[in-house]
């Protein structure tokens, strides 16, 4: 049974945009908290943004701060990535999480227990 399922990846020229969706089985949706994390080829998985979708409350990292919006529509069980002004250096295995427990603000991915399978998002200039 898939828990998490990405979708929207796909290949952008640099300055394009793309919407990532992610939809969650029910037991994950409750927990309350999701999250966005990417990895680039040879780097390590960073946190892009999560948000707790009882409130929406929204959060980002360092990544996602500026360019990206994260959203979510609760009738669907669903959170999304809206990324604009992509540039090559986005490139990466993006990937949706869920945490049961702590802080959704904190983008530490040990800390995450559910994880899709990924959508990959490649920028060519």
């Amino acid at each position: 049974q898939v828990q998490l399922d990405e979708s929207g990846g796909g290949s952008v020229q640099a300055g394009g945009s793309l919407r990532l969706s992610c939809t969650a089985s029910s037991d994950i949706y409750r927990s309350g908290c999701m999250g966005w994390f990417r990895q680039a080829p040879g780097k390590e998985r960073e946190g892009v943004a999560s948000i707790y979708t009882e409130l929406g409350s929204a959060y980002y990292g360092a990544s996602g701060r500026g360019r990206f919006t994260i959203s979510r529509d609760n009738a669907k069980r669903t959170i999304y990535l809206q990324m604009n002004s992509l540039q090559p250096a986005d490139t990466a295995m993006y990937f949706c999480a869920a945490r049961s427990s702590g802080s959704c603000a904190l983008l530490r991915d040990y800390e995450w227990d559910s994880w899709g399978q990924g959508t990959q998002v490649t920028v060519f200039s």
